[in-house]
């Protein structure tokens, strides 16, 4: 006879997830104020990520994106979020269910939410993104070296080894 038990383990990394939707419902409402800016990692392979092929082959397991100074239409649902980045001076339009992020920080207040991998069903895929229409964010300021421009920065550089 199995014991069943409270899966607190789950509630804990779903209500964390929810801090995650709710700062990202906050920055597609009015920008991101002051300093702070996102970096967000999440699994290119988990079930309902949409990314360009050219993005899966280079980061098959994972990926990380920022968003600081040049990103938009930031939308978002209950269970994902949409977002237009610039990879090679080109827009492209992501996808990323809020399960597929294994690690969301905001560096400019040291703050940083690991998750553990979430298995999911075909029945927990998330619909398309269709609510929470964001203004474009401020393009940042040109340096002496030119134009700053999105890139895809690896957390690993930043971790205790």
């Amino acid at each position: 006879m199995a014991k069943e038990i409270l899966q607190y383990n789950v509630m804990v990394e779903a209500a964390l997830r929810a801090v995650v939707r709710q700062a990202l419902a906050e920055v597609a409402e009015a920008g991101l104020p002051g300093n702070h800016h996102f970096y967000i990692t999440f699994r290119t392979g988990h079930p309902g990520v949409q990314v360009p092929d050219y993005l899966k082959v280079r980061y098959p397991a994972e990926m990380t994106i920022v968003l600081q100074f040049q990103f938009y239409d930031l939308q978002l649902d209950d269970n994902a979020f949409s977002v237009t980045l610039t990879f090679n001076n080109a827009p492209e339009r992501l996808i990323i269910p809020l399960r597929a992020i294994t690690v969301f920080a905001d560096p400019s207040v040291n703050f940083v939410l690991p998750f553990q991998p979430a298995e999911t069903t075909l029945e927990e895929e998330p619909a398309p993104v269709t609510t929470a229409k964001t203004k474009p964010q401020p393009a940042a300021k040109p340096t002496d070296d030119g134009e700053k421009t999105g890139e895809v920065v690896s957390l690993d550089k930043f971790r205790k080894k």
